[in-house]
C-alpha cells in the first residue's frame, strides 16, 4: 500500500495589495503572482551576483519593474484602455458628510477604519467559518451537522476539547444573535373591503385573509448603506459626465437625468435640512417564482430593494445589495372566479397597497433626511425616494394599471404601438380619469379605473417614470427568442412546408453545434431542442444563430436579426454615451424597416404591434433617465430568486415552508453582513488556517511598505503571456518539434520571425526574406499549450478595474478529445481602432526560446484575410478566408505573442448547402472556404469587430 498523504497547510502568503491567497510552496505563489497579477518579474540586466544565487523570497514577486519608469502608471502606458472623463456633480444635493447629529462637516477628515475587535458573537475565527461554510455555502441539512459535529468531537476527546458547536441548535441560535445585518421579519393582514354579498353565498376570497410578511424597508436600507464592504462602489451625489468631445455618458442610475432631476426636486424646497444631502433611490423589484411542480403552496412573490446609489456591478454580484424584503400574498379564487372583474381588481390593489403599507416606515424620509452611516464610514443626510422598479411585462401591467396589449410607458394603441403617442404619468391618468367612464379609459387609454398605485401619496414619486428597461425579458428571451427566432421557424414552414421545413430547422441546429469552441461560448451539442429556455440559454444562441441561418433565409431577414442584434449588443454595454444611442437608434430604425420581410412573407400579416418589441423604442429615453440597463435587467431579481426562494425551499421540509424560508434569509444576510464587517476590520486576512498557522508560526503576512490598496488588480495594458508550465513531451531541438507536429515550415517560419526582431529596421513582408540571409537556428525551444490573454473589456464581467481573462489554447487534445486549437485577432497597425488595424490568425503552437540571452515569446499561426474591404451585407459581420500560397497550402508565419490582442472566434459561411449529420465541430476551420469573424461571441468582441 503507497504511503498516505499527508496535509500540507497553505503557508505562503501573496502579498499582492488585497488578494489574501496562500499556497503550500513557493513554485504555486509564483505561478499564481506571475498570472494573476501581471507582474513582471524579469530580472534587470545590473543585477549582483549576491541576487542571482539566492532563492527569490515572496517580496521579490512585487520589486519594481527597472525597465519600468517610475511615472509609468496603468493609465500612462500606450493603448490606454479608456480616453479621460469628466463628472460634474450636482451642486446642492451633493452628500456632504454630517456627524451623527446631522450636522455638516465637509472638511471632515477621512474616518477611522472600523477596529480590529471580536469576532462577537463568536469565540473566534474558527466558529464564524465553520457556521458560514455549513449553513451558507453547504446548506449541510441539521442532522448531518450533528453528524459532523459528532466525528469532530471524537477526534478531540484525546485532547479534552470540545467542537466548534455543541449541535445545529447551537450554530442557528449563534448565527441567529448577530446583530449586523438584523431585519427581522413582520406580518400584517389584507382582506377585502367592499360589499359583500349575501345572497348568493360570497365567493370565499372574500372571507379570506390574505398575509403579507416583510421586513422594515428603512431598516434594511440602513443596514445596507453602512455596509463597509460597499466602500468605493458607491456615489452619494448625482453626477452627469462627459467623455472626448463633451460626449455624455450613462453608467450607474446617479449618472443619468432622472437621479439629476430628483435632486433638483429636493433642492427645490430650499429647505436647510436637506442642504447637502444625500438622495438615495430605492430600487425595487417583483417577480412571481415557482419552487416545485408538487402538491401544496409552490408559487411565491418576493419583493427584492436595492439602492441607486450602489454601482451596477455591484447589484449584479449579489453581494448584499439586492436583499428580500417582503413575500406577497397571492390570492387565489375557484375556477367559476377566475375571470371576476371584480377579484382582479381586489388582486391588483391588494399588491399596491401591501407594498404601500411595507414602506409607510420610510415615507417621512422621503421628505425630510436621515441620518445614516455611509458604506465610506461618514454619515450623511439621506432623502430617499422611489426609484427604478424592476420588472416583466406581466408585472409592469400591474404596476402601471393598464389593460394587458398597451404600453406601459406611452398611450399609443395595441393596434399600432410604435405610432406616436404621449407618454403616460399620474398627471395624464388622474386627469382622464376625471373626465371619462371606466369603460371609455380601459378601450381608448388602456386605464384600468380605480386602482390606486403604491406610489400615491409619496414625494415626487410617479409609478409610470420610475418602470425601468428589461434586457432579459424585452429583449433577449422576448424579441429575439419569443419572436425573431420562433418567426424564422414559421416563415419555413410557410414557405417550404412541415417535412422540407423540419429539414432546414435540423441543419441550422448542426450549424450551431458545428460552431468552433471559445471561451464562456456555449455549445448546442444537440442544437436548440429541449424544452426549458433560461435567460443565458438565450443569450448564448444569439452568439451563434446569425452565421447558422444565412443562406437558408432570404437576405433581408437575416439583415432584420443582425440590425436587432446590434442594438441589443449596444444596449447591454457597462457605460452607454450619446455616440452610442446614436447607433442603437439606427439600428432599431433598420430592424423596423428589415423586418417588415415577416408581414410580407405571411408570417405576421397583422403586424408587429408587440409591447416587448415596442419596449425597445423607449430605451434612449430610459437609458438618458437610469443609465446603462445592465444594472437594472431582471435578470438580476431572477437569479435572486435562487438564493431567496428555491434554496430555502429546499432546505425546508415543506410543511408551512414561508416560516422556514424567512428565517434562513434573516440568518443568510446575518451572515453576509457579518463577513462584510470582519473583512473592513481585517479579521478574514488568508484562509483560517493560514491565519492560525501565522499566530503560530509569525509567517509575514504584509510588507512593512504596503499600506494596503484596492482589493482587485487595476487597469492595466492589455498583454498576452504565455502559460507558467510547458507541455511535456515535446522535442527540444526545432527540427525534430518541426517533423512531430508536422508542422516541416516550423523552422523555416521561425528563423525568419528571428531575423526580423534582430532587424527591425527591415520592413520586407516576411514572403520576402530569403533564407540564405537568415541565421541558421535549432536551438532548445518549449512548447505550451496555451496563453493567456489580459484586456479592458468593462462591459462583460470583468473585475472591479474593468480587466478581463481570456484563456487562448492550442493543444493536440483537449479534455480527452480532439485538438482544439483557437483563433487570435493579431495586431497589425495599432494606430488604426478596430478590424481596420486587426488581422485574423489561427494558432497552430505557442512556444518560446532564447536567443542571445533573450526570450522570445511565439506562437506559429495560419492566416486569415478579408474577403472584402466592408463587413457582409446581411450579417453585418467581417468575412474572411484562409490566405492561401503555393500549392493551395494555408500562408503560415511564426509571429511574437506581443502581437496577439486577444482570442478570435469565426463561424463557417455554410451557404446553402446541408451539413453532413453529426458534422464534428473539431473540422470546422479545416473544411470551409470562407468564415464570419462573430463579433457577437461577446461584448468586448462586438466592441472591435466592426
Amino acid at each position: 500500500m503507497p504511503p498516505r498523504r499527508q496535509h500540507n497547510p497553505l503557508r505562503l502568503p501573496c502579498l499582492f495589495p488585497g488578494c489574501g491567497r496562500f499556497f503550500k510552496n513557493l513554485s504555486g505563489l509564483t505561478q499564481h503572482c506571475n498570472s494573476q497579477h501581471s507582474v513582471d518579474t524579469t530580472v534587470a540586466k545590473n543585477t549582483t551576483e549576491e541576487s542571482i544565487h539566492r532563492s527569490p523570497s515572496p517580496e521579490d514577486l512585487y520589486e519594481p519593474n527597472p525597465s519600468c519608469p517610475d511615472d509609468a502608471t496603468p493609465d500612462s502606458l500606450e493603448n490606454d484602455p479608456e480616453p479621460p472623463t469628466t463628472r460634474h456633480f450636482h451642486p446642492k444635493i451633493n452628500g456632504i458628510p454630517c456627524n451623527s447629529t446631522g450636522q455638516l462637516t465637509p472638511d471632515a477628515d477621512p474616518p477611522m477604519p472600523p477596529p480590529a475587535s471580536d469576532y462577537a458573537p463568536f469565540k473566534d475565527r474558527l466558529e464564524f467559518e465553520v457556521a458560514d461554510f455549513l449553513f451558507k455555502r453547504t446548506q449541510m441539512s441539521q442532522g448531518n451537522i450533528d453528524i459532523l459535529l459528532d466525528l469532530w468531537a471524537t477526534s478531540l476527546l484525546e485532547h479534552d476539547a470540545p467542537p466548534p458547536f455543541a449541535d445545529f441548535r447551537d450554530m442557528h441560535s449563534l448565527v441567529d444573535s448577530i446583530d449586523v445585518g438584523d431585519a427581522p421579519w413582520r406580518s400584517f393582514s389584507v382582506s377585502y373591503s367592499g360589499e359583500i354579498p349575501t345572497v348568493p353565498t360570497p365567493p370565499h376570497w372574500m372571507n379570506a385573509e390574505y398575509e403579507v410578511w416583510y421586513r422594515d424597508p428603512l431598516l434594511v436600507t440602513r443596514n445596507m448603506l453602512g455596509n463597509r464592504g460597499f466602500e468605493g462602489k458607491f456615489d452619494p451625489a448625482a453626477y452627469k459626465e462627459f467623455g472626448m468631445g463633451g460626449t455624455r455618458r450613462y453608467g450607474d442610475v446617479m449618472s443619468a437625468e432622472w437621479a439629476w432631476r430628483q435632486s433638483d426636486i429636493i433642492a427645490s424646497g430650499d429647505d436647510e435640512a436637506t442642504r447637502g444631502a444625500m438622495f438615495a433611490p430605492i430600487i425595487l423589484g417583483s417577480d412571481k417564482t415557482t419552487v416545485s411542480v408538487a402538491t401544496g403552496q409552490n408559487e411565491y412573490y418576493p419583493l427584492y430593494l436595492s439602492n441607486g446609489v450602489f454601482h451596477g456591478d455591484v447589484r449584479r454580484a449579489h453581494s448584499g445589495a439586492l436583499i428580500p424584503i417582503a413575500f406577497l400574498a397571492i390570492p387565489k379564487s375557484d375556477r367559476k372566479d377566475d375571470g371576476s372583474a371584480l377579484f382582479r381588481k381586489f388582486r391588483r390593489q391588494l399588491f399596491h397597497s401591501s407594498i404601500a403599507a411595507i414602506f409607510e416606515t420610510m415615507k417621512p424620509f422621503f421628505s425630510k433626511p436621515d441620518i445614516t452611516l455611509c458604506p465610506d464610514g461618514h454619515y450623511r443626510r439621506v432623502i430617499y425616494g422611489f426609484g427604478p422598479y424592476i420588472a416583466d411585462y406581466p408585472e409592469q401591467v400591474l404596476l402601471a394599471g393598464i389593460v394587458s396589449g398597451w404600453c406601459p410607458k406611452c398611450t399609443s394603441h395595441p393596434k399600432d404601438l410604435d405610432a406616436e403617442a404621449g407618454r403616460r404619468s399620474t398627471l395624464h391618468t388622474q386627469t382622464t380619469a376625471d373626465a371619462f367612464d371606466p369603460g371609455r379609459l380601459w378601450d381608448d387609454y388602456g386605464i384600468i379605473a380605480d386602482i390606486v398605485p403604491f406610489t400615491e401619496g409619496f414625494p415626487h414619486a410617479d409609478i409610470y417614470e420610475i418602470l425601468s428597461p428589461d434586457l432579459l425579458h424585452q429583449v433577449i428571451k422576448g424579441t429575439f427568442k419569443d419572436h425573431l427566432v420562433s418567426w424564422v421557424g414559421d416563415y419555413l414552414k410557410l414557405r417550404y412546408g412541415e417535412s422540407r421545413a423540419n429539414q432546414i430547422l435540423d441543419d441550422i441546429d448542426h450549424r450551431i453545434a458545428a460552431a468552433p469552441l471559445f471561451p464562456k461560448l456555449r455549445r448546442f451539442p444537440e442544437g436548440r431542442r429541449f424544452k426549458q429556455w433560461t435567460g443565458d440559454d438565450s443569450k448564448a444562441l444569439m452568439k451563434v444563430y446569425l452565421p447558422a441561418i444565412a443562406g437558408h433565409v432570404p437576405p433581408q431577414m437575416v439583415r432584420c436579426i443582425a440590425d436587432f442584434m446590434e442594438f441589443c449588443y449596444l444596449a447591454r454595454r457597462t457605460i452607454i454615451d450619446t455616440d452610442t444611442l446614436e447607433q442603437m437608434r439606427a439600428a432599431l430604425q433598420r430592424f423596423h424597416t428589415n423586418r417588415q420581410i415577416f408581414e410580407e412573407e405571411g408570417v405576421r400579416p397583422d403586424g408587429c404591434s408587440l409591447p416587448r418589441q415596442h419596449s425597445l423604442t423607449h430605451y434612449f429615453a430610459m437609458i438618458e433617465s437610469f443609465g446603462a440597463p445592465n444594472g437594472l435587467c431582471s435578470s438580476i431579481t431572477e437569479s435572486r430568486h435562487i438564493t431567496a426562494v428555491k434554496e430555502p425551499w429546499r432546505r425546508s421540509n415543506r410543511y408551512d415552508a414561508l416560516g422556514q424560508m424567512l428565517v434562513t434569509n434573516q440568518r443568510l444576510d446575518k451572515l453576509t453582513a457579518a463577513r462584510a464587517g470582519f473583512t473592513s476590520r481585517g479579521l478574514l486576512q488568508g484562509t483560517c488556517l493560514s491565519q492560525a498557522l501565522t499566530a503560530l508560526m509569525a509567517i509575514p503576512t504584509d510588507r512593512e511598505d504596503d499600506d494596503g490598496g484596492a482589493s482587485h488588480q487595476p487597469r492595466a495594458q492589455d498583454t498576452v503571456k504565455l502559460a507558467q508550465v510547458p507541455a511535456r513531451g515535446y522535442p527540444r531541438q526545432l527540427e525534430a518539434l518541426a517533423e512531430r507536429i508536422s508542422q516541416p515550415e516550423l523552422v523555416s517560419h521561425t528563423r525568419r520571425f528571428l531575423f526580423q526582431e534582430l532587424h527591425p529596421e527591415d520592413k520586407r513582408p516576411n514572403t520576402d526574406i530569403r533564407l540564405e540571409e537568415c541565421l541558421q537556428f535549432n536551438g532548445p525551444v518549449s512548447v505550451f499549450h496555451s496563453a493567456q490573454a489580459t484586456f479592458y473589456a468593462p462591459s462583460d464581467l470583468s473585475g472591479v478595474g474593468g480587466m478581463y481573462r481570456e484563456r487562448i489554447r492550442a493543444m493536440p487534445s483537449w479534455r480527452k478529445g480532439p485538438g482544439r486549437y483557437d483563433c487570435v485577432f493579431v495586431h497589425d497597425d495599432p494606430s488604426v481602432p478596430r478590424m481596420a488595424g486587426l488581422d485574423i490568425a489561427w494558432v497552430r503552437l505557442f512556444f518560446s526560446f532564447k536567443y542571445l540571452g533573450k526570450l522570445y515569446s511565439c506562437a506559429l499561426v495560419e492566416w486569415f484575410v478579408r474577403e472584402s474591404d466592408s463587413p457582409d451585407s446581411s450579417t453585418g459581420m467581417w468575412i474572411v478566408e484562409p490566405q492561401n500560397g503555393r500549392g493551395g497550402r494555408r500562408d503560415k508565419a511564426v509571429i511574437s505573442t506581443d502581437c496577439v490582442f486577444r482570442g478570435a472566434h469565426l463561424i463557417p459561411v455554410f451557404g446553402n448547402k446541408f451539413l453532413p449529420d453529426r458534422f464534428p465541430f473539431t473540422s470546422s476551420l479545416d473544411c470551409f472556404r470562407s468564415y464570419y469573424v462573430n463579433k457577437y461571441a461577446d461584448h468586448h468582441a462586438n466592441e472591435i469587430a466592426f
